[in-house]
């Protein structure tokens, strides 16, 4: 299973609101033949770290597609960059972030190179981020991290208690 982290807390020129950017989000990546399968509640969050700056709105969504992990990054990458996202700092408030989270269960450590991106699989940070456990549980309840092999139970535990996040309802 191939599973993406989507975020966003800048309104898109396009597409309005975070959240409606996130949903265009998902129907450009099956236009580009990235299907989205199952998709996570939306949930409101602060920024990690503290920051002052709008909260997110996060979910997670798994994909069918026949692309390698880096071309998949290197497609993410693109899309963000089509919906007008602008790399300046790290954990600037943005309009879209898409992020691989977990490509079957891969272990990968990749520089950047003429095939693409650099990529480090599973996502180096997904274990401490309430923004992607919450949503990943919601769709996969029994996964488990590839390289600790700890539940996502578990990983959900462990949480630091300061990180604000509220499942947003349909």
């Amino acid at each position: 299973m191939i599973f993406i982290a989507l975020g966003a807390n800048l309104e898109t020129e396009r597409y309005g609101p975070p959240e409606r950017g996130l949903q265009a989000a998902l129907r450009r990546l099956q236009e580009m033949e990235a299907n989205p399968g199952r998709r996570s509640s939306w949930y409101r969050s602060a920024p990690v770290p503290a920051a002052s700056q709008p909260w997110f709105i996060n979910g997670v969504a798994e994909l069918d597609c026949h692309l390698s992990p880096a071309a998949l990054m290197a497609l993410l990458l693109s899309v963000e960059a089509e919906f007008g996202r602008r790399r300046s700092v790290p954990n600037a408030a943005r309009v879209l972030d898409l992020d691989l989270i977990d490509f079957g269960g891969k272990i990968l450590e990749k520089s950047a190179d003429n095939d693409g991106p650099a990529l480090q699989l599973p996502h180096p940070r997904l274990a401490e981020r309430a923004f992607v456990l919450l949503p990943l549980a919601e769709i996969a309840p029994n996964w488990r991290h590839p390289i600790n092999r700890r539940h996502i139970d578990d990983l959900i535990a462990d949480l630091p208690p300061d990180q604000q996040i509220e499942r947003i309802e349909d």
